[in-house]
C-alpha cells in the first residue's frame, strides 16, 4: 500500500477527562470517563492513524488479588475509533495513556531521550533517573508502521495496570517516532496484548508477566467497549476475570488457531440470512482492539456494500470483466468447472495447483496501480458473486447486472463507503458465523455516524482488506464487532469467547 500523509488540522481535538476515582463494593477499581461525539474531521485524522499504524501491520508481519481476582482498567472511548486508559510505569508510577492493543504484543512509550521527534515533546515522556526501580537494558529496536516508525531501546521497570504492579516489565523507551500519526493521537503509547510470538525483542507481553508473577487468579482478560456515544463510560477492560455486568448470557468460545495475533477459523458472513459465498468453505479471523472497524475480503466488502447501499468507488476494470466475460464465467460455472480454474481458463490468472494467482492478492485499490493484475482479482470476484446468483436460478440478464452494481461498490481508496443515513432501518443485518453459531450485527451497531458542520454523516463501518493465501483470506474484527461483543481472550486455554454486550 502507498504512503497516506495526514493533513493536520488547524486545531487538535482536546478530549476532556473528567477522572473519578472510587472503589466499588465489589472491590473492583473503577474509573468513569468522559468523551465527546463523533465529528468528520476527527474521524478522517482518526482513521487514517488506524488504518497505518494497525492494519498495515498484517502485511509486514510474518500472587492472587485478595478479595477480588479481577483487575479493572478503564477505558477512554475516542471518538468511537479508539480506546485507550492509563497505565504506570516506575517507583513512582509515572503516568501514560495507551492503547490496549491485541493486534500487537509490545509496551512502549515516549522517552526522556527522545530529543528530535514532536511527538514526543507533544505527549508524556518516561523519566528513567526518577524511578528507584528501573533496569538499565540497553538493546535497541525498531517497529515498522506504514507511515513511519518507531525506533528505541529497552528498559525495565514496574508497570502499574489498575492496582496491579508488574515487576521488571521488558518496555520500549522511543527516541524517535517518525509518523505524523503519534504527534495528532490522544495516546502516549500502545501496551501490546498479542502473543509473544509477534513480540519485538521477545518481550513478554503483559499478560504473560502477570501470568509468571502470579497476579491474576484467571488467565484471561476481557473487553467491553460501550459503542453508546451518549454514555460517559468509554469500556473496561479487565485482567483476570470478566464483569457480568458487561455481557448477556454465555459465551461462545473458538480455539486460537494461530498464536500470534488472536486469531480463530470463521465461517460464512451473511446478509439477511443469505451466504455471501466467498468464507462459506472458511476463513481466518483475527479480534483485534487496535482496529476501530471490521476489515475484511474485498469481494465480500462489496456485496455488503450493494446490500446496504453504500457509495465506493467505480472500478472500469471490475465493469470491463463482467461486460467482456462474465457471459463466459457464467458459461463455464454452468458446465461445473471449479471456481478456482474459472479465471485460469478465461486467462485472466495463473492457476498454481490451489488456487488463481497473478501475484500475491492486494486490495483491489492497490491493485489498480498494478495494470494487469486487477482483472485477476475482478474475475476472482465475479466468479463468486454469479456462482452466488446461479444457486438461486437467477436469470443472465440479471446475474451480469448485478456483478456490475458490485463494481461499483468497490470500497474507495481511503477503505471508507457513506450510506444514506435515513435509510439505516431498511437496511440488513449482518451476521459472523463463529462456532457454527451466528453473531449478528444491527445496521445501528455496522454503521459509524460522524458530525459535520451540524449534520450527521454515516459510514459503513466495513473497510476492504485483502490477505494472501496461505495466511488469508483473513476478517479483521475490530472495535465494531467488539463494541457488539463482549470480548474474553483466554491465554490459559487459548481461546476467544464472545457474548452479547450489555
Amino acid at each position: 500500500m502507498g504512503q497516506k500523509h495526514l493533513v493536520l488540522l488547524t486545531c487538535f481535538w482536546v478530549l476532556s477527562c473528567a477522572l473519578l476515582l472510587h472503589a466499588s463494593s465489589d472491590g473492583l477499581l473503577r474509573i468513569d470517563l468522559n468523551k465527546k461525539r463523533l465529528n468528520k474531521n476527527a474521524w478522517t485524522a482518526a482513521k487514517v492513524a488506524r488504518q497505518e499504524s494497525h492494519l498495515r501491520r498484517f502485511v509486514g508481519s510474518q500472587q492472587s488479588l485478595g478479595a477480588s481476582s479481577d483487575d479493572i482498567v478503564p477505558l477512554d472511548n475516542y471518538l468511537d475509533t479508539m480506546y485507550f486508559g492509563e497505565i504506570g510505569i516506575g517507583t513512582p508510577a509515572q503516568n501514560f495513556s495507551v492503547i490496549f492493543d491485541t493486534g500487537s504484543s509490545n509496551l512502549w512509550v515516549p522517552s526522556s531521550k527522545c530529543y528530535f521527534s514532536i511527538a514526543c515533546y507533544l505527549h508524556h515522556r518516561y523519566k528513567s533517573a526518577k524511578s528507584r526501580t528501573y533496569k538499565k537494558n540497553g538493546e535497541t529496536c525498531t517497529i515498522t508502521y506504514g507511515s513511519g516508525q518507531i525506533a528505541g531501546f529497552f528498559s525495565e521497570d514496574n508497570v502499574l495496570v489498575g492496582d496491579l504492579v508488574v515487576k521488571n516489565q521488558k518496555f520500549i523507551e522511543t527516541t524517535r517516532e517518525t509518523s505524523p500519526t503519534f504527534i495528532i493521537g490522544k495516546f502516549d503509547g500502545i501496551l501490546g496484548l498479542g502473543y509473544p510470538e509477534i513480540s519485538v525483542g521477545g518481550a513478554p507481553p503483559i499478560w504473560q508477566s502477570m501470568k509468571e508473577q502470579k497476579l491474576i487468579a484467571k488467565d484471561v482478560f476481557s473487553f467491553w467497549l460501550n459503542r453508546d456515544p451518549d454514555a460517559s463510560a468509554g469500556g473496561e477492560l479487565v485482567f483476570g476475570g470478566v464483569d457480568p455486568k458487561h455481557y448477556k448470557g454465555s459465551h461462545t468460545y473458538v480455539p486460537v488457531t494461530r498464536k500470534g495475533y488472536w486469531q480463530f477459523d470463521m465461517g460464512d458472513l451473511l446478509i439477511g440470512g443469505h451466504s455471501t459465498g466467498y468464507c462459506a468453505g472458511g476463513c481466518a479471523a483475527i479480534v483485534d482492539s487496535g482496529t476501530s472497524l471490521l476489515a475484511g475480503p474485498t469481494t465480500i466488502v462489496a456485496q455488503v456494500n450493494h446490500a446496504i447501499g453504500a457509495e465506493g468507488i467505480i472500478s472500469t476494470e471490475c465493469k470491463e470483466v463482467v461486460r467482456e466475460y462474465g457471459e463466459m464465467i457464467i458459461q463455464l460455472l454452468i458446465a461445473e468447472t471449479s471456481p478456482q480454474k474459472v479465471c485460469t481458463q478465461i486467462g485472466l490468472c495463473v492457476f498454481d495447483g490451489t488456487h488463481s494467482v497473478s501475484n500475491p492478492i492486494e486490495s483491489v485499490v492497490e491493485k489498480q496501480k498494478r495494470g494487469s493484475d486487477l482483472f485477476c482479482t475482478a474475475c476472482e470476484m465475479a466468479v463468486v458473486w454469479i456462482q452466488n446468483q446461479l444457486r438461486e436460478n437467477k436469470t443472465k440478464e440479471l446475474i451480469l447486472n448485478y456483478a456490475n452494481q458490485l463494481c461499483e461498490r468497490l470500497p474507495s481508496p481511503n477503505g471508507e463507503s457513506t450510506v444514506d443515513c435515513n435509510q439505516i432501518s431498511k437496511m440488513p443485518n449482518l451476521a459472523f458465523t463463529i462456532a457454527n453459531k451466528t453473531f449478528t450485527l444491527t445496521p445501528e451497531q455496522y454503521i459509524v455516524k460522524l458530525e459535520q458542520a451540524g449534520q450527521t454523516i454515516c459510514i459503513s463501518g466495513f473497510m476492504a482488506f485483502d490477505i494472501p493465501p496461505p495466511r488469508g483470506p483473513l476478517w479483521i474484527l475490530g472495535d465494531v464487532f467488539m463494541g457488539a461483543y463482549h470480548t474474553v481472550f483466554d491465554f490459559g486455554e487459548n481461546r476467544i469467547g464472545f457474548a452479547k454486550s450489555a
